[in-house]
């Protein structure tokens, strides 16, 4: 019943932040052309601060993006408050028919969702298996120390506390990356919980963000969750090496993820690359997109805008990749960059095209 109460007050908090923001969002809209307006991902939102940072600094256009996960971007794209979304999953069949028309998802970058926990000594880069992972999210592992987990890792001092699983409150693309994962690896989550940017968790309390799930993380012994690279490397917490397909213990890196992520890019490019076939890669990964609407002479916008939006996202895919590698990102392939380039040269303004 305690958890219960915990987990209500964690989603009343963060319903409160997430009108906050909007409320952020909606006031800057009123401001003129010089500032474009986005919300969503948190997952991105380290590298969107270094790149429109540098961006204002070379053109005078200012960005203001608020990180309140995929679910949240989506839903202000929907009600044409903003500029552009940000998701780290592609808008499903429900999503899209709200849209009602047209929307194209520009691929940015891609990264690794770790499983980050919190338990005392050396006990960074252990070991966990797929199985693991699910029986961990679902309940069914309890505590640190049981045999399955201790079996993979010899040698290695885990103690006996209790695991508490972290997990996020909000709508997250995060989820619905670390959710798919879940689902391609285990049939019983798949059956009993899912694949999507919320779902009913079977355990654990909530937290809004990569951060919120990052902070319940580092301030509770026990506890496990999962977090956009960085979020763990900034919080100088420990993460998995995680079992991929070929049967190999992979740590979270740039090349890692790199490797997971050379397939060939869809012409939408949506994309899951969670499970990878590689040999190399590591198995919980995935793309982060822009989202913004096809056709851009809507709600009032002026040409102007658009035509500045365009000019944003093209520079994200290119000058702005050299963000990536430094921020633990995977910049986008020559495939990747091919797909985002022709997808954005597809955007209009009365029909015509912008760039």
């Amino acid at each position: 019943m305690q958890t219960f109460f915990n987990s209500l007050k964690q989603g009343l908090a963060a319903s409160v932040l997430l009108a906050a923001a909007i409320t952020n969002v909606q006031t800057a809209a009123a401001q003129d052309d010089k500032t474009l307006l986005g919300a969503g991902s948190s997952f991105i939102n380290p590298l969107f601060s270094k790149m429109f940072a540098d961006y204002n600094a070379k053109t005078g256009i200012q960005v203001n993006y608020q990180s309140i996960g995929s679910g949240g971007g989506i839903l202000q794209l929907t009600n044409k408050t903003v500029d552009f979304g940000a998701s780290d999953g592609p808008l499903n069949d429900e999503q899209t028919a709200k849209f009602g028309v047209p929307v194209l998802h520009i691929p940015q970058a891609s990264g690794a969702v770790v499983i980050t926990y919190n338990l005392p000594g050396d006990n960074n880069n252990l070991n966990l298996t797929p199985d693991i992972i699910a029986d961990i999210f679902l309940g069914k592992i309890k505590t640190w120390n049981d045999a399955r987990i201790t079996s993979i890792n010899k040698g290695v001092n885990i103690p006996g506390l209790p695991i508490l699983v972290a997990h996020r409150s909000d709508g997250s693309g995060t989820t619905n990356i670390f959710t798919n994962y879940l689902s391609k690896v285990s049939p019983e989550w798949k059956s009993k919980v899912g694949s999507a940017g919320a779902v009913n968790w079977p355990a654990g309390l909530g937290g809004k963000g990569n951060e919120g799930v990052a902070g319940l993380v580092k301030q509770t012994p026990g506890a496990i969750g999962y977090v956009e690279l960085i979020y763990a490397l900034q919080n100088k917490m420990d993460y998995a090496k995680v079992q991929n397909k070929k049967g190999k213990f992979i740590i979270p890196s740039i090349a890692s993820v790199t490797s997971a992520g050379n397939v060939k890019m869809p012409d939408d490019a949506k994309i899951f690359i969670t499970d990878t076939d590689a040999a190399d890669g590591y198995p919980i990964a995935g793309f982060t997109w822009v989202l913004i609407y096809k056709e851009q002479n809507y709600n009032g916008r002026s040409k102007d805008r658009a035509t500045k939006l365009l000019k944003l996202l093209w520079w994200n895919i290119h000058e702005g990749q050299a963000f990536t590698e430094p921020l633990n990102y995977s910049p986008l392939s020559k495939e990747a960059l091919r797909v985002a380039e022709k997808i954005l040269k597809s955007a209009t303004y009365d029909g015509k095209a912008i760039l």
